[in-house]
């Protein structure tokens, strides 16, 4: 397969999940502003956001303040922000403009619905009464777009680098989305194991789509360190590290067949790292330095495979 091609659908699933993890960024901090004493302080609530998902000096330069209204503007509708819901789903479509013949009708279908479906919201889309539905339309637009790729195209090796570009932001996701809750609420040392604190980790599980997983998996109350292994150790949750490495790792074996890649090795460690760990382990060096760790090497594994198998541009 040419590089070139390769490189489009890679971002083109790229793009499309990291929209739907704006969405769930977005949507988490929405969900633990509402708990109780929470809104009095909100830019402590929303600054982590801003740091994982913003430009933190063009934020500060062109909204001054960290309040939920600029922040929500910043990752829906700033065409300034490369990350924003609307840069993502721009950026998925021209993807899928260069490998127009490579990809399904419906899938192209889908993509520029949901981008003339973007274009026509404004600021009024984004009040706190619009937010948590706004952020459900576009995961639910993201989920129709995965849907329709993998019923209609042919699962071949374009079909592995649209799913290698789905785990690989993924994984990204899951890290930063669980640290958000730590970068937020773990100074609040009064506050761990009390009713706030259950109604914050209640949040961040439905963020993922977690919440009924956890109760099937553990059928007791929530707790930090369940939760954690939950989204970081458990191969069947979907959107789990382990999980995602688990694609990640098997995806990069069949594109390199018998070639010996610096990206199948990454992969494979990484892997490693989640299939054997232990979550006592993790918590006692530190859940923040752990996955702050994993967004590097995630990072470090992406570059790598933009190197091993598509162009030299990357996003």
């Amino acid at each position: 397969m040419l590089s070139r091609a390769a490189d489009s659908l890679y971002w083109m699933a790229r793009y499309m999940e990291r929209a739907e993890n704006m969405a769930r960024i977005l949507d988490v901090t929405y969900r633990m502003s509402l708990a109780p004493n929470v809104a009095e302080d909100e830019e402590r609530l929303w600054d982590p956001v801003v740091r994982i998902a913003c430009d933190v000096p063009a934020f500060l330069r062109t909204y001054g303040d960290r309040t939920a209204g600029n922040v929500a503007h910043n990752i829906v509708l700033n065409a300034n922000n490369s990350s924003s819901i609307l840069n993502c789903i721009r950026a998925a479509r021209e993807n899928a403009r260069a490998v127009r013949g490579g990809i399904t009708s419906e899938m192209w279908e889908n993509l520029n619905d949901t981008w003339l479906q973007v274009v026509e919201l404004d600021r009024s889309s984004l009040t706190k009464a619009n937010l948590s539905g706004l952020c459900e339309w576009v995961k639910s637009r993201s989920h129709l777009f995965r849907g329709v790729t993998y019923g209609t195209i042919l699962h071949d090796e374009a079909f592995r680098f649209l799913r290698l570009g789905s785990f690989i932001e993924r994984a990204d996701n899951t890290a930063r989305l669980l640290d958000v809750k730590y970068h937020v609420m773990l100074p609040l040392e009064h506050e761990v194991g009390g009713a706030l604190d259950f109604y914050e980790w209640g949040a961040v599980l439905r963020s993922v789509s977690a919440f009924e997983s956890y109760h099937k998996v553990y059928r007791d109350t929530i707790t930090p360190m369940r939760v954690a292994e939950l989204l970081v150790l458990n191969h069947a949750m979907p959107r789990s590290l382990h999980a995602c490495m688990d694609q990640v790792s098997t995806i990069l074996e069949q594109l390199a067949g018998m070639r010996r890649l610096e990206s199948g090795r990454l992969a494979g460690e990484l892997h490693a790292r989640l299939h054997y760990g232990k979550m006592e382990e993790i918590f006692q060096s530190g859940l923040h330095e752990f996955l702050e760790s994993f967004v590097e090497r995630n990072n470090q594994l992406g570059g790598i495979i933009q190197k091993d198998f598509l162009t030299t541009s990357c996003a």
